[in-house]
């Protein structure tokens, strides 16, 4: 496995009702967008290609959502990027702008 196109730590996911996690992993690689757990577990997986990310339309600027596998997630990342060497997630915008160029949809 190579070297993670995109990685957060420290995200909410949850589905319309229920959050799944308050401290899980977003990663995409080799062509795959996998949500995780605090552990580790995956929570579901897809490739990229069938993956939708976006904005919703009322909501802060933290939030995202994917939909995967007909499910749809909500994500609570950061509302802006950490300074270089702090923690914490990146902003919901590199997400979806990661997921695009993984899929070939961007720049």
């Amino acid at each position: 496995m190579g070297e993670p196109e995109f990685r957060a730590t420290g995200v909410r996911i949850g589905t319309r009702l229920r959050s799944l996690t308050r401290a899980g992993q977003v990663r995409i690689s080799d062509g795959r967008l996998e949500l995780l757990t605090s552990y580790g577990s995956e929570i579901d997986s897809a490739p990229v290609q069938a993956v939708r990310a976006s904005k919703p339309w009322f909501g802060p600027d933290d939030r995202a959502t994917a939909d995967l596998n007909g499910q749809r997630y909500l994500l609570t990342l950061g509302d802006h990027d950490p300074a270089p060497g702090e923690p914490g997630p990146p902003a919901a915008r590199r997400f979806i702008e990661a997921v695009r160029r993984a899929a070939g949809r961007g720049d």
